[in-house]
């Protein structure tokens, strides 16, 4: 296939250019800080319009407006964030936040409100609102509906009033339900009409009517009503004390609405009962549930399919009533054992429970308090049809399929869960009917079910399943083929999963899976495969972009987007692959990185990034035919001033085992051939794939790679493979392997090496250390140093207990602690810190929730004990990645200053010296 040059290529060309020519500058923490990213990236349905928040890492955003048309910016707003374009594409909404210095500096961070900016596509006029608390667009661009934030000394008067109310009525408001002035404003002719005491709202597909939910703090005065823009006349639908409507959906293109119908007359907000309700030629009707004892709470969810013939909602069993706390009432109470003990702080951990105690409280609090099942309204049958229940409460929601959903239960295997890591069973679900069809059961990977519902395909024993839903019966579809459907990187003491599915014809007459390398259809009836590409020729990797979240299956006759990646150099581009024809045609290549990232709903419009290490990923647009792209921005031209570091190269060695690994080398800037230079080492587990990336422009728990190669280090990206039950000796023997070809190219300076890792990289390199001496200093973040107490220990943002990590996950024992303790002292960095004749800083924050901070401690206990050089940066609650600005910014500097002392000789900074000493006034 013949390779291009675009002008993204051209202009790649010019990029390394000028880089290599005008950059001299090394760079300084204070210039990361500059680097803008686009966040909330917004593409009209249209394709004219481009809108995002051009947000640095540390300041104040932009919002940014681009006309397509004419490949220009249009408009610029301060501070806007989290654009919205209305759907005819006349206006882009931004919500105006206060700056960096007023966050910063106030001391009521409540007293800060929002602004909205509207931008005019056409003009580029700015037009704005203050104080708005949220707000919508119509459709059409005719219409603003936004709620008007309080000040501070409203809200008080209104928290007063609540709370006088209270003592009369018995119908005042969830505390969380706060209702805000409605200023409805035609953006036509400027006239605006206001409403108080809104709590919900929503302008209609049709652009003409404004359904709301007004709330009083006394209840009485309640009322849900219908608002005809054209004169703001009001009808009202409901009026009756304590009403309120939760959620409000309108359907897509006609004058009908839905919304959840409740009363505060019971103020416990959980166990509230809610209706649903239709309103549609002017009638208003409840749509009844079909399951008895069942209601709608007021955290279910509403949506339309696209074309309006379906309204799923949520909906869940009726709650029993709240049991009565006991208090103390009078003197017999104080002596009460029932009332004393009603009192208690106590959970009960039970060898019976499905799930220990911490994961049962993350699970009640993250999903089980508020548990919804999803059911599904048919407009023209007028029937419900409920999809999920208590015994299979999951199914992946596609509004878009008219015919069956894949649903999942997980219940049989919570207490699984806890050591062997995540199984489900697998259903599909009718949506017309709510028949399910079992589909496997006890599985660990999610199958792929056809858009007819009649088939559904899944991975097991290393092979690809074809399973007849009408009959039951299955088959193998990939036993005699020779072609890699199992993924061979996997080097877990777990099932080998496979390489996916891209998905189903829209007839469901074919699927198409993934090999190792290429694309496969297989036809349902006669089981025949065909493979519609021939990367394993060219070691290239074909997968199809998939840009619509609501996919639902491909055409016999479509033109279809793949990423191309080549696994030998690593270059990723973009090609397209005709399925009828079953013919590729390469798009975008060459020595850089393309993505996909959107396309216009209803036009030919694509955006594409390109990215190097040099180049940062900036947007083009182009057509399908991808001939021509063109850059639409220039979000860092910066990059240019700074001496950013050769052009990074693969490095090839040999792993543990002897199999082929890569590395990524990236060298310093105005390196010479022939240098020794100073090498900072980071790694994980996979990392060459990151050869056409652009860094990261932040400052966090890793080494930032421009602020090393601009000041003069080496930054590798190994590679590396694991050996299950021996992970600490394999990853060791590879990371030698590793290093040393860099000593054996005359790169590496070998007393100047440094190692930085975090999590499961963190738990390596403090073990590596205990193995060799081959590196000067390390800097360990968040590292398991015994897995003996490890294996034991709960994850406490998940609540799960990390047994399944080590026999079946990631740490990679394979057998639990009873059958293998050798296993796991062998593989524990505390046990050998006698060894260590390494430097090491140790980095954790003292609230992390994925590794039990005290195994920091254990490590650096243990290398204090024996005499060695060890320093312990306890970051005050942190999780277990920093995200407190001002700790990431200060582990950044000592992460450098760490290694410039260790591998350059610069003197050590004074809390390497002398620590810091506790002080609390």
């Amino acid at each position: 296939m013949k390779t291009t040059l675009t002008l993204l290529s051209s202009a790649l060309i010019t990029g390394l250019t000028s880089t290599a020519v005008y950059a001299k500058d090394a760079l300084q923490f204070k210039d990361v800080f500059a680097f803008k990213y686009a966040k909330s990236t917004q593409l009209s349905e249209d394709g004219r319009i481009l809108s995002f928040s051009a947000t640095p890492y540390r300041g104040d955003a932009t919002g940014q407006v681009y006309s397509l048309s004419s490949n220009s910016l249009i408009a610029e707003v301060p501070r806007g964030t989290a654009p919205a374009i209305n759907k005819a594409a006349t206006w882009v909404a931004f919500t105006q936040v206060p700056t960096l210095l007023e966050t910063a500096t106030s001391e009521k961070k409540d007293s800060l409100k929002n602004n909205l900016v509207l931008v005019n596509t056409d003009s580029g006029e700015q037009r704005s609102f203050a104080d708005v608390q949220d707000y919508t667009l119509s459709n059409d661009g005719n219409w603003l509906a936004y709620r008007v934030s309080a000040s501070s000394d409203e809200n008080a008067a209104a928290a007063d009033a609540n709370s006088e109310q209270k003592n009369n009525s018995a119908i005042t408001p969830d505390k969380t339900d706060k209702t805000y002035k409605l200023v409805v404003v035609n953006l036509v002719d400027q006239r605006s009409h206001n409403i108080t005491n809104v709590l919900s709202y929503g302008i209609s597909a049709t652009n003409n009517q404004l359904l709301i939910s007004q709330v009083f703090a006394d209840g009485n005065n309640n009322q849900i009503s219908l608002i005809n823009l054209a004169d703001f006349s009001h009808s009202v639908l409901i009026d009756e004390p304590g009403v309120v409507a939760s959620k409000i959906a309108w359907h897509p293109t006609k004058a009908t609405a839905a919304f959840t119908l409740g009363n505060y007359v019971n103020d416990d907000m959980r166990r509230r009962n809610y209706s649903l309700q239709l309103w549609q030629n002017e009638q208003l009707a409840t749509i009844a549930l079909p399951t008895k004892n069942w209601a709608i709470g007021k955290t279910a969810a509403l949506s339309w399919s696209e074309n309006g013939e379906r309204l799923y909602f949520e909906n869940r069993p009726i709650l029993a009533a709240k049991v009565k706390a006991k208090t103390y009432s009078d003197a017999a109470s104080l002596y009460d054992y029932d009332t004393i003990t009603a009192h208690k702080a106590l959970h009960i951990w039970h060898n019976n429970d499905a799930e220990i105690k911490p994961r049962e409280q993350q699970q009640w609090h993250e999903v089980n308090k508020h548990r919804h099942y999803s059911a599904v309204y048919h407009l023209n049958a007028q029937k419900v049809v409920q999809l999920t229940q208590p015994t299979m409460p999951t199914v992946a929601l596609n509004t878009e399929r008219d015919t069956a959903l894949l649903a999942s239960s997980n219940i049989p295997y919570l207490e699984k869960t806890m050591y062997g890591g995540f199984f489900a069973d697998y259903f599909a679900v009718n949506i017309k009917t709510g028949e399910r069809k079992p589909i496997v059961t006890e599985h660990p990977f999610t199958p792929s079910l056809a858009p007819n519902g009649e088939f559904a395909a899944y991975f097991d024993n290393s092979q690809i399943q074809l399973k007849d839903l009408k009959n039951n019966k299955v088959t193998t579809l990939t036993k005699a083929i020779q072609a890699t459907f199992a993924d061979d990187k996997h080097d877990y003491p777990s099932a080998q999963p496979g390489y996916g599915f891209a998905g189903w014809l829209k007839d469901s007459s074919q699927l198409l899976a993934y090999s190792k390398y290429d694309i496969w259809a297989f036809d349902v009836a006669s089981q025949q495969a065909t493979r519609l590409t021939n990367g394993k020729a060219t070691n290239t990797q074909y997968r199809i972009i998939q840009l619509d979240k609501n996919h639902v299956g491909f055409n016999q006759h479509d033109r279809v987007l793949l990423a191309a990646t080549n696994l030998n150099t690593k270059q990723r581009g973009v090609a397209k692959l005709d399925l009828a024809t079953q013919t590729v045609t390469n798009l975008l290549s060459g020595e850089q990185r393309f993505d996909v990232v959107k396309k216009a709903k209803h036009a030919d419009k694509y955006l594409v990034t390109q990215q190097t290490y040099h180049q940062f990923p900036d947007f083009y647009q182009t057509d399908f035919s991808f001939s021509k792209p063109m850059q639409v921005t220039n979000l860092n031209p910066q990059i240019s001033d700074f001496a950013w570091g050769e052009k990074p190269e693969l490095i090839s060695y040999k792993g543990f085992d002897g199999e082929d690994l890569q590395g990524v080398l990236i060298k310093p800037a105005g390196y010479k051939k022939g240098d020794k230079v100073p090498v900072v080492v980071y790694f994980y587990r996979y990392m060459s794939q990151r050869m056409y990336d652009f860094p990261k422009m932040e400052l966090n728990h890793r080494p930032n790679f421009p602020m090393f190669t601009s000041n003069g280090y080496a930054v590798f990206l190994p590679d590396i493979r694991f050996e299950i039950g021996h992970p600490g000796k394999s990853s060791t023997q590879t990371m030698i392997n590793a290093t040393q070809k860099l000593i054996d190219l005359g790169i590496a300076d070998p007393n100047k090496i440094g190692l930085q890792g975090h999590s499961w990289a963190g738990y390596q390199s403090a073990f590596m250390i205990t193995q060799t001496d081959m590196f000067k200093a390390v800097v360990s973040g968040a590292p398991v140093s015994n897995m003996t107490s490890a294996y034991s220990g709960i994850r406490l943002k998940s609540g799960l207990a990390r047994q399944f990590q080590y026999e079946t996950g990631q740490s990679r024992i394979g057998k639990n602690l009873f059958e293998a303790p050798e296993l796991y002292i062998e593989n524990s960095p505390v046990f050998f810190a006698d060894k260590v004749n390494t430097p090491i800083l140790i980095m954790f924050g003292d609230k992390d929730d994925a590794v039990p901070w005290h195994e920091g401690v254990q490590y650096y206990l243990a290398l204090r004990r024996a005499g060695k050089d060890a320093t312990f940066l306890q970051y005050q609650g942190e999780p277990h990645h920093l995200k407190q600005f001002p700790n990431q910014v200060d582990f950044s500097i000592k992460m450098l200053q760490y290694f410039d002392h260790h591998l350059k000789g610069k003197p050590a900074a004074k809390w390497m010296t002398q620590g810091e000493a506790f002080i609390e006034e």
